[in-house]
């Protein structure tokens, strides 16, 4: 069944793999659930639009916003007992006076859903990296609180020493306090509606931490020049002058020192990294992604039609290379029909990769290719395993993409989604979009087949804003008889389903397909009119 992890709950392996004659220097064995996940959503996501070039939005910017979103989801960490941390409890402590959200900001929380830790995380980093900031590694793994954590977002009426307790009780140090707090306030302000013993003034205006919006260090140049309007620094009251307690508090030799550029943001990637990862004790974390896998092979999506049994994948590489030839191969589930080498076919089509802010941003200039592939597989000896061949055609060898020597096997062939007889279906006088999902059985019509769908989106007004997961029985397809001793079994999903187990019984025998990923499909569209 699905587990709570975030958005990793059913996130299907992306395969990278080892070559046998160039290795690779950023590759994971197939399956790896959460290292896929996490070079998905870092380098394919599309939430990285809503940060880059640091958008403003109610006097502020998104990226601030998203940040602070993250640190107060944090803060209920208790390192003493290893409770709490960035696991999503903040959607149910909207309601408290700590949580600024609760006015006009609850924008930022629209756009974080589903409110699941792994994607507050990753806001986090496209926050950072969206205003100019460092890139900080994202990993995967988050598991999602069920109930509200306890009060203790720290606030500017407090003492020293209680912002001392509070960042040692999140397991930050004195002076990663001063640089959590340097780090996080280079966006973003604070308004009177949320913070009425900060700003007397009454108009709905942020009273920003400095003078600009990127992610810099001028909140600590402007604190040690006294030109600083920071009103956590200068404000009228002077009880909630936190910020100036904070930085000054070692004699601002932590301050001074990030007049550097280079010690603010590498300080600043570190702090917001660790911010970021403090989650739950018993909870663990995918290894970091900081730079984008190799290889990285999609889905493979199965269909059978009119006695032709066909595969299609893809292959991402990173680089361009307009000279690239890459070549699918495979060897059959019974050890012949095909050659040893393999049976071949090559790409079909090539496109360019959309890569996020955090491949392109920062002078990165990262692109890739994906390769397509549409092979036609004999049915009755079908496929047991498969592999890539890539080569540059610049007299280098050929590179041989094959997981580590043990090539992507297909463990069952006999219950799959049908990628050709699926439909996405479309009705036009209502508007109304769903997926009508054809399963295709090795078995009569005497099998029995569900399915159980992931759908990110909840219907949930209030806490907790959980994903809608659903077992369905499927039915006979009357509209796709027999054929080829396949039998079609089907369903309709809603539209917005992400992934889905299938479970099914032929003759006695059980058979899974877990964590199928329903965003590589490609079904065919058809509109209706009603």
């Amino acid at each position: 069944m699905f587990r709570s992890l975030g958005l990793l709950r059913i996130l299907v392996a992306i395969a990278l793999i080892l070559a046998d004659y160039a290795c690779s220097t950023s590759t994971f064995q197939w399956p790896n659930p959460q290292l896929a996940y996490a070079d998905k959503q870092l380098y394919a996501s599309t939430l990285s639009i809503l940060a880059q070039n640091c958008p403003p939005r109610d006097s502020t910017t998104i990226p601030a916003q998203w940040l602070r979103i993250a640190y107060h989801d944090m803060s209920t960490h208790n390192v003493d007992d290893g409770t709490g941390g960035l696991d999503a409890s903040i959607q149910y402590e909207l309601d408290r006076p700590q949580q600024v959200f609760r006015n006009s900001s609850e924008k930022s929380i629209t756009h974080c859903l589903p409110l699941v830790a792994d994607v507050i995380a990753l806001a986090a980093v496209f926050a950072v990296a969206g205003c100019g900031g460092p890139l900080i590694p994202f990993s995967a793994g988050r598991v999602d609180a069920t109930e509200a954590g306890p009060a203790t977002v720290p606030e500017p009426q407090q003492d020293l020493a209680s912002h001392t307790e509070a960042f040692r009780r999140q397991g930050f140090t004195p002076t990663e306090m001063i640089g959590l707090v340097a780090c996080g306030h280079t966006l973003g302000g604070v308004r009177q509606v949320d913070f009425p013993l900060v700003v007397t003034d009454t108009e709905d205006v942020v009273q920003t931490f400095d003078t600009t919006t990127n992610f810099d260090n001028a909140v600590v140049s402007e604190y040690l020049q006294n030109t600083t309007e920071n009103i956590l620094v200068v404000g009228p009251n002077v009880t909630t002058r936190s910020d100036f307690r904070i930085f000054s508090s070692d004699g601002n030799v932590t301050m001074q020192s990030f007049l550097s550029s280079d010690t603010f943001n590498e300080t600043c990637g570190t702090l917001i990294g660790r911010m970021i990862n403090t989650v739950p004790s018993g909870v663990t974390l995918s290894q970091p992604i900081s730079e984008p896998f190799d290889y990285v092979v999609s889905e493979p999506l199965f269909s059978y039609r009119n006695g032709t049994f066909s595969l299609g994948t893809t292959l991402r590489i990173l680089g361009n290379n307009p000279g690239r030839t890459v070549t699918m191969l495979w060897a059959d589930r019974q050890g012949s029909n095909c050659p040893s080498t393999g049976c071949t076919s090559p790409s079909t089509q090539t496109d360019n990769v959309f890569l996020t802010l955090i491949g392109i941003g920062n002078v990165r200039g990262l692109t890739a290719n994906r390769f397509l592939f549409n092979a036609t597989i004999n049915a009755t000896t079908s496929i047991s395993k498969f592999w890539f061949e890539v080569d540059e055609n610049d007299g280098s060898d050929p590179i041989v993409v094959n997981n580590g020597g043990s090539g992507f096997v297909i463990e069952q062939d006999s219950i799959f989604i049908d990628n050709g007889r699926s439909e996405a279906v479309t009705i036009n006088s209502t508007s109304e979009q769903y997926k009508q999902v054809v399963v295709a059985i090795r078995g009569d019509s005497s099998s029995t087949v569900s399915i159980t769908t992931f759908d990110p989106a909840s219907d949930a007004t209030t806490p907790p804003y959980l994903p809608t997961i659903i077992t369905t029985d499927l039915q006979l397809d009357e509209r796709n008889p027999s054929e080829g001793g396949f039998t079609f079994f089907t369903a309709n999903v809603t539209d917005t389903v992400n992934f889905v187990n299938i479970t099914g019984n032929v003759g006695g025998t059980s058979y899974t397909q877990e964590n199928f990923d329903m965003t590589v499909t490609a079904f065919p569209l058809v509109e209706f009119s009603q």
